[in-house]
């Protein structure tokens, strides 16, 4: 299958699930919470972070196009609820 097939086939099985492509990172932050780093990105023109899960430390993608698979949830800091989209799928371009 190829992957603009496999793409095509994960979006419309999971119709919240949007696509991206040629992203341009703005910034990027890796901090270890237990056994995982948890991920924030910040994409250029969107005010929204982008959060996803590792296991181990990457390179930076700071100044980095990405291709992303994601969708949007709500996290609650500190009493207050934001809005994060949770990446599911990310690849530098």
């Amino acid at each position: 299958m190829s992957k603009k097939n496999a793409l095509k086939s994960l979006t419309e099985k999971h119709p919240e699930l949007t696509h991206s492509e040629q992203q341009n990172v703005v910034s990027h932050v890796q901090r270890e919470t237990d056994d995982w780093y948890l991920n924030t990105i910040m994409l250029k023109g969107v005010n929204v972070p982008f959060k996803y899960r590792r296991k181990k430390l990457y390179k930076s993608l700071q100044g980095q196009q990405v291709n992303i698979t994601y969708y949007p949830a709500n996290e609650t800091i500190a009493g207050f609820e934001i809005e994060i989209m949770k990446i599911v799928r990310i690849k530098v371009c």
